[in-house]
């Protein structure tokens, strides 16, 4: 930091300066009472209103807000005098920051009291003015409107030292709009309104010089900035222009010289900014280059002004709002073990972040850093250190940012500030507002002499007062939780210092050990005041809830910091004791001990502590916890002997088992103490309890983990005793007597204990007995254990045969495996075999199978007769046995049989016939075998899965078809057979692999009538391989005629395919008078509506195929023809809709009606309607003058043909809209006039009048070449000789390979050379009277070849899908006198047609 002038000197000066000469002011004109001794405006400024208290320094931020409302410290914000914006005069309010209480109050706002009052009274009582500036370095300088400079001090006084200019000065120069101070302190520059630069030495406050001329006039000063070199400054004005002030002294005469760095002219800068280096980085080899950052409304620039000026660096902004205003500030950070400065800028709600450093070659090298994305528009940016931000926004937030994590630390609200705007000056308002609109439109929001940054504070300037902010350091953060009693925030926050992951860290030392010391002891010293804080806040009545979640709330947060910082010692011995004066808070410690011990936190435990804890925990029926508790913690600080006895009386067996393991390293006690409760209990055969089970659940555990070297519950055995542990586990388990054995126990009692408890899981303990111990020694123990076990089960009569069987099960699977070493006598063997086939057991009947099975596939029963073994196998039902045995002596048919039987494995057979039939390594007896097999079976196979069968037979039976299906007696199950094999399937092989018997698909055609006829016209259209007459025949057996119809229609046969339909037709409508008449009588059993609108819908159906019909052969027959087709089905519909006519059925008469109208407009595209008029009034009925019945049919047709009449109108207006246009647009293209592009021949080179005594003729293009005629027809561009017609012409540069430059022909960007028409002129010259005149001769309109491409592209554009074959298409028929049905234009579309009708009307 800088040192500041001798302070003594400065207060000396101060005294004897007369800041006002109180002489010049006329005392009537201001009616100033006559004084003896006139004041000194230091002595008014120094003096104390009354009551008032001395000015010191005020945190605003560390006030204790209990009984505050969180949104009352809200002040609305008053807007700068300065500033000439509305907007500024209500600031919206926002939530406070959420992160305060991560992070708690890291920057301390506090109020300069004595430098606000003394602004506020040189304002008063002097007309000093309002501040329009601050400045910050040694000491603090505010400007005034009035033109005035006023000197602070930053001591605890903040005593004014110097009064800079006078009042006559402020008239002159205007409001002082920019200040800065050198790095030694000992000079100010002062910028002005008008365009004004002074200079004073603040040692004794003389004006050393006052520049006039370093910019041009008329424009306000905007900034005004020192470098690191005393005799080098840039300003900045309201034109936007930049230039450099160089400070000279030659022989006693001061001199400043300036030039322009930035024109204004070329966009407009609106802040500046130079890189000053702190104290200790002077020797910075980037000093030497006088680094200066420039913000226009546009880019960022980067200037070096030593030793020469060189531009390093050009950015243009982002996107942004155009009011934003550009913010600029350098820092010095370390990067990477090297210190270089770091350029923040920004401009709307991103900063920028630019890293400058200086390259071996001497050049400036710029690295764009990680950007930093705000949710507001900044309007201010400053430093506070190398890590933090503070940055303010357009609302007067004030935002402290930690760079690296890119976090909001904390938000604070600026509005009590009332922040001065420079407004006024971006506007030039003093100079008569000669400034651009894009710059005034940024000065709305500018406030860069409000805030000033230095040595990591920044001062900041309201319209009343001047406060100054700066980071906390650590302590005080703290003290800020505490003073609002927020203890488990400072707690939080003070671990964040200990692990150094805490942001803005202030006042604690670089070394780690020593750092985490000072923060350890803190906490120590808040733990307790928290303690003390909790007892002295707990309510002293209520109920015992209430206590216990205040508490709760606070008793973990100590246990949990005690244990972070390892003070168990502070934990148990001071705070534990402390809150032993409240019973609920000594409850609500102990239990929390229990979520720390468990996660192995917390292993050792003082014995009062433990002794309580055991109190607690036993008196609250909290054993399960205190069991939890017990196995975690360290032995040696447990009362063995009370421990194992509450364990004991409890029930606790893993405490007690942890106690012996860990305490004694005794770990055949347990097991004994065990056996001697859940022993008795079995051998009495008594039902076992819970709690029993439970026991007898840990004890296998417990014996399976020492085994395997584990601890029980947790943990591992030592490496030295693991080996002993498990000898003496086994030898325990052989014992032959129990220690306090009777004459009445058994042999092997903890043998005969386990096997009676669980003999399942018991073996599978002694599993790993040959899987823990060394290979001879697991082999040993293994033939013991299994023979003390067959001596204890095998003729037993108290185990039960499921027992007995778990234990074969078992020995059978250890014999089955690859290196099994067990040995087992032959009588022994056999009894496992007749149990694993015993047929009278059900119980894991595919257990046994499988156990047995992978015995037969290791070798295991070699010496045991297969014979005797086959039998047992078939009465037990083990098929899969019985295939093993069967493919060993290669008997596969038989194996057919296993699968068959096999209710699990039935669906394979076929898989399983597939493969032998397909694979080599079997022979041809074999494979014939099995096939005589399937034919024998193919009932059963039919049954299982037809689809399979159907693909097994395609592939391997293809020549027995006719014999299975002579062998399938049941016709649905030949039905499923042939529909699988002839059908086509998904997935599925082709039946080309099959003879293509007609029969077959005449026999399926058979059984589809009988089985599932609404599938029948699916399958006729899908197959071709049957015969017409035998189908037809079938059909008509059956009375299909839908199917019948179809087969007739294929034949040839369209009448009588017709009256097939037509009866189905006539059959479904005399259903559905029938229901009608049914539901018109009000029977009993009166239908369902939905069974009618089923009926109804059949009807539909039958009536839409019928039109289809009727649609695919009208257009092969003449009129006449189509008439046998179309009127006996308007007759069928028309008599139905008579029949139901009478009845009271709205929706079937309604829907019978729409079906008519639908019959009528169909067959009007090959009807003519005089004839379908002519047919209905000959009905007899109709013809009889009852008309009404069918004015909607008629009414229908009318609009039917209103309709088609307004379409063609349309179309054809259409049409002659489209030739109109397109020959309109095509004959201005043509007629359009020509201009050439120059005046001389494109060939010769030579002027179009080089004859000046003859007439030639010149062709232009619409390209605007001009040639010669004679040129181009020595070029030979015309595209033929005609004697008739004029020649035709093409452009000879455009579009010859000789012309142009590169000889190639015309450019495709080139839109003007494409030439649709030519034209030829005839120049001559006439002596008399010296007068040049020109004839022009049109040639014939004519295309070259690019022209014509063009031409049809632009008809093609025009053409689209034809309307005019449209309308040939709708009047297409045998007759003019009616309109042909409209033959589709897309190929294979049979069913499309354009349908010229308007929807069916109905009337009520």
């Amino acid at each position: 930091m800088s040192q500041s002038p001798d302070s003594r000197s400065l207060l000396s000066a101060s005294s004897q300066l007369n800041l006002m000469e109180v002489e010049s002011i006329d005392d009537k004109e201001f009616d100033i009472p006559q004084v003896d001794t006139p004041p000194t405006l230091e002595s008014i400024l120094s003096q104390m209103e009354e009551e008032e208290e001395p000015f010191v320094l005020e945190d605003t931020c560390i006030l204790n807000t209990d009984n505050m409302d969180a949104q009352s410290c809200d002040t609305s914000s008053l807007a700068s005098s300065d500033s000439g914006d509305p907007a500024h005069l209500k600031r919206k309010r926002r939530p406070l920051d959420q992160s305060a209480a991560v992070h708690g109050s890291v920057l301390r706002l506090s109020l300069l009291k004595g430098i606000s009052a003394q602004m506020v009274a040189a304002s008063d009582k002097v007309d000093a003015g309002l501040p329009t500036a601050i400045a910050m370095s040694g000491v603090i300088a505010v400007g005034t409107s009035h033109g005035l400079a006023l000197v602070f001090g930053k001591d605890t006084n903040q005593a004014l030292r110097l009064c800079l200019g006078s009042k006559t000065t402020g008239a002159e120069f205007g409001a002082v709009s920019a200040l800065s101070i050198n790095h030694d302190c000992s000079r100010l520059l002062c910028g002005f309104a008008k365009g004004q630069i002074t200079m004073w030495d603040l040692a004794n406050g003389k004006l050393l010089r006052t520049i006039t001329d370093a910019h041009p006039p008329g424009t306000a000063i905007l900034h005004v900035k020192f470098t690191d070199d005393p005799t080098l400054a840039v300003c900045n004005d309201s034109g936007g222009s930049v230039f450099e002030l160089t400070f000279r002294r030659v022989m006693g005469m001061r001199s400043c010289d300036s030039r322009c760095l930035f024109s204004g002219s070329k966009g407009e800068v609106c802040c500046v900014e130079p890189l000053r280096t702190p104290p200790d980085l002077k020797d910075h080899p980037i000093t030497c280059y006088s680094l200066l950052a420039m913000a226009s409304l546009t880019k960022i620039l980067v200037i070096g002004l030593k030793p020469s000026l060189n531009v390093w660096m050009t950015l243009p902004y982002t996107k942004s709002d155009p009011t934003s205003v550009p913010q600029l500030a350098w820092q010095f950070v370390p990067v990477q073990k090297t210190v270089n400065p770091v350029l923040a800028f920004c401009k709307g709600d991103t900063v920028h972040f630019l890293l400058v450093k200086k390259e071996e070659s001497g050049t400036i090298h710029v690295i764009k850093q990680r950007q930093l994305h705000l949710s507001c528009d900044i309007i201010s940016l400053n430093w506070i250190n190398s890590c933090t931000l503070v940055l303010l926004d357009s609302h007067e937030k004030l935002h402290v940012v930690d760079r690296p994590s890119q976090e909001v630390l904390e938000t604070l609200d600026l509005e009590q500030v009332q922040l001065v705007y420079n407004s006024r000056h971006f506007k030039s308002l003093a100079t008569g507002g000669n400034v651009s609109q894009a710059l005034a439109l940024v000065g709305e929001k500018a406030c860069y002499q409000s805030l000033s940054s230095h040595a990591g504070q920044i001062v900041c300037l309201g319209t009343k007062s001047a406060h100054i902010m700066s980071l906390r350091s650590w302590k005080e953060r703290l003290d800020c939780f505490l003073k609002q009693e927020h203890f488990p925030e400072a707690l939080s926050l003070a671990w964040s210092f200990h692990e150094g992951t805490a942001k803005a860290v202030v006042g604690l030392h670089s070394d780690s050990q020593k750092r985490k010391a000072a923060i350890s002891d803190k906490m120590v010293e808040l733990l307790l005041q928290f303690a003390e804080f909790a007892l002295k806040k707990c309510p002293d009545q209520g109920k015992v809830q209430v206590m216990e979640q205040h508490f709760q709330d606070m008793v973990p947060v100590l246990v949990d910091y005690c244990l972070l910082l390892h003070k168990a010692d502070l934990l148990f011995n001071q705070l534990y004791s402390r809150l032993l004066e409240n019973t609920v808070a000594k409850g609500v410690f102990l239990e929390s001990l229990e979520s720390y011990i468990v996660a192995n936190r917390l292993g050792h435990i003082t014995t009062p502590v433990m002794k309580d804890l055991l109190a607690h925990y036993h008196d609250n029926g909290m054993m399960d916890s205190l069991e939890r508790c017990i196995v975690h913690l360290d032995v040696t600080s447990l009362d063995i002997q009370q421990v194992v006895q509450v364990c004991w009386d409890n029930q606790l067996y893993d405490a007690v088992i942890y106690i012996f393991n860990r305490g004694m390293n005794d770990y055949i006690t347990p097991m004994e103490k065990l056996f001697s409760v859940i022993g008795p209990r079995v051998k009495e055969g008594r039902s076992l309890t819970g709690d029993d089970v439970v026991m007898g659940n840990k004890l296998l555990v417990y014996i399976s983990c020492c085994l395997a070297g584990r601890a029980y519950p947790i943990g591992d055995i030592p490496e030295d005793l693991v080996v002993q542990v498990k000898n003496q586990v086994f030898e325990f388990l052989i014992r032959l007597h129990s220690g306090d054995s009777s004459q009445k126990e058994e042999v092997f009692p903890f043998i005969h204990t386990l096997l009676h408890f669980d003999t399942r899981e018991f073996l599978n303990v002694l599993a790993m007995v040959r899987e823990q111990f060394g290979h001879s020694k697991a082999v040993h123990h293994q033939n013991r254990i299994f023979f003390f076990i067959l001596k204890v089960m095998v003729d037993n009569p108290d185990f039960t045969p499921s027992q007995v069987g778990g234990l074969f099960t078992f020995l059978a699977r250890q014999l089955a495996k690859p290196n099994n070493t067990l040995f087992v006598n032959r009588n022994l063997f056999d009894q496992v075999l007749e149990f694993l086939c015993c047929p009278d057991d059900d119980s894991r009947h595919t257990e046994r199978q499988q156990v047995l099975l992978e015995l037969l596939q290791v070798g295991g029963v070699v010496q045991f007769n297969e014979e005797r073994l086959f039998t047992l196998a078939e009465k037990a039902k083990f098929y899969q046995i019985c295939e093993f045995l069967y493919e060993k002596k290669h008997l596969y048919e038989r194996i057919v049989d296993c699968y068959l039987r096999d209710p699990l494995r039935q669906s394979e057979i076929f898989s399983y016939i597939h493969n032998l039939m397909s694979m080599p390594g079997y022979s041809s007896e074999e494979k014939l075998k099995v096939k005589q097999k399937v034919l024998q079976h193919m009932q059963e196979l039919v049954s299982l899965c037809p689809a399979k069968l159907a693909d097994l037979v395609t592939w391997h039976f293809a020549d027995e078809v006719q014999s299975i299906i002579s062998s399938l007696q049941d016709d649905q199950l030949l039905f499923q057979f042939l529909r699988c094999l002839l059908e086509p399937q998904e997935g599925s092989q082709p039946a080309s692999l099959l003879p293509l018997d007609p029969e077959l698909y005449e026999l399926l055609l058979d059984l589809m009538c009988r089985f599932e006829s609404q599938e029948l016209l699916k399958f006729l259209q899908t197959s071709q391989h049957y015969r017409l007459d035998e189908a037809i025949q079938i059909t008509q057996k059956y009375g299909c005629n839908e199917a019948k119809a179809y087969l007739l229609e294929k034949k040839g046969d369209i009448h009588g395919a017709f009256a097939c339909l037509l009866q189905t037709l006539k059959e479904r409508l005399h259903v559905l008078s029938a229901e009608v008449s049914r539901d018109g009588e009000g029977a009993a059993d009166r239908r369902d509506d939905k069974e009618l609108d089923l009926t109804l819908m059949n009807v539909r159906n039958s009536l839409n195929q019928m039109i289809l019909f009727c649609h695919r052969n009208c257009q092969n027959l003449d009129q006449e023809q189509g008439k046998d087709l179309w009127f006996p089905l308007l007759d069928a519909m028309m008599a139905s809709q008579k029949e139901v006519m009478g009845l009271k059925d709205k929706h079937v008469s309604d829907g019978l009606k729409e079906m008519t109208l639908k019959v009528l407009n169909c067959m009007s595209s090959f009807i003519s309607l005089p004839a379908i008029i002519q047919h209905i009034l000959q009905d007899p009925v109709y013809g009889r003058g009852k008309l009404a019945e069918i004015q909607g049919l008629i009414l229908g047709m009318l609009d039917t043909f209103t309709y088609e009449q307004t379409l063609l109108e349309t179309t054809t207006s259409l049409l002659n809209h489209d030739l109109h246009w397109s020959l309109a647009h095509l004959r201005s293209v043509v007629t359009r006039g020509l201009h050439p592009r120059q005046d001389c021949c494109n060939i010769c080179l030579q002027h179009y009048k080089r004859k000046q005594d003859a007439t030639e003729e010149i062709v232009v293009f619409s390209c605007g070449h001009l040639y010669h005629l004679q040129c181009l027809q020595q070029k030979d561009c015309g595209r033929g000789q005609s004697s008739e017609l004029p020649q035709p012409w093409r452009c000879y540069k455009c579009s010859s390979s000789h012309g142009g430059r590169g000889g190639a022909s015309v450019e495709p960007s080139r839109s003007r050379s494409a030439s649709l028409a030519q034209t030829r002129f005839s120049s001559g010259h006439q002596q008399k009277g010296g007068e040049a005149h020109g004839k022009k001769v049109l040639a014939a309109v004519t295309l070259d070849v690019q022209q014509e491409l063009s031409w049809d592209q632009l008809r093609g554009l025009y053409r689209g899908p034809s309307r005019l074959s449209i309308l040939s298409e709708v009047s297409h028929g045998q007759g003019g006198e009616r309109p042909g049905f409209l033959v589709p234009a897309q190929s294979g579309a049979e069913n499309f047609h354009l349908k010229l009708a308007p929807p069916p009307l109905f009337e009520e």
